[in-house]
């Protein structure tokens, strides 16, 4: 059967990392996050208010066009960040924080509720929770220059954005990874405790709990 899941999460948390992994140890398809090829990045970190809504219009049509794709795609798929979070977290903030005008944000959110209302959901959304410290440590370790200006005060509020997000998604069932205290890069222990995770809730159980004592393998 092929299945499609969404690996969502704030900057820095390892999204791309799992989606590596999970494609390779489930056989599935990635789709990664388009975060080099988008030419406002740099612009957008710099001056985001002059540059918030190109920044976003670019990043929701690139990610509704690999929506489309994978949905297309023969076999299973694994997608890096889900067109939801482009609009209920990133765009949103921006417009809270006055970086999108209420024009632009209005004429944002119509676009993106009428394409998403044709797009299939995922079967599944892999959410990996991590704390603003982890995020700034993971973050300064991959070196990216244009995301040293990113602030902790910028993660956090885009961390409460995430939690209402998941707490208020209904579309497909969600599997929350509590990215801290797992390391599914170099302990094979706890990637295959979220791969286990994963079988369990495609296969439809109603809660799935990472337990302290699998944390600590």
């Amino acid at each position: 059967m092929k299945r499609f899941i969404a690996v969502a999460g704030n900057i820095g948390v390892g999204k791309s990392t799992l989606v590596t992994l999970l494609s390779e140890r489930l056989g599935w398809k990635p789709f990664f996050e388009p975060v080099e090829e988008n030419p406002y990045l740099a612009d957008f970190y710099r001056d985001m208010r002059s540059w918030a809504f190109h920044s976003q219009i670019y990043f929701l049509t690139r990610r509704l066009r690999i929506h489309r794709a994978l949905i297309q795609h023969a076999n299973s798929a694994i997608q890096d960040r889900s067109v939801y979070e482009d609009a209920e977290v990133f765009a949103y903030n921006l417009h809270l924080q006055g970086q999108i005008g209420d024009r632009d944000y209005q004429s944002y959110r119509d676009l993106y509720e009428v394409l998403t209302e044709f797009l299939p959901p995922p079967d599944l959304v892999v959410y990996l929770r991590a704390s603003v410290p982890t995020l700034l440590e993971r973050i300064r370790t991959r070196g990216r220059d244009y995301e040293r200006r990113i602030s902790p005060e910028y993660l956090e509020q885009l961390n409460r954005l995430y939690e209402r997000w998941i707490n208020a998604f209904k579309l497909c069932p969600v599997l929350a990874v509590p990215a801290d205290d797992l390391d599914y890069v170099t302990i094979a222990a706890h990637l295959d405790l979220v791969v286990r995770k994963v079988e369990e809730k495609l296969m439809g159980k109603d809660e799935v709990v990472f337990e302290a004592g699998e944390l600590s393998q």
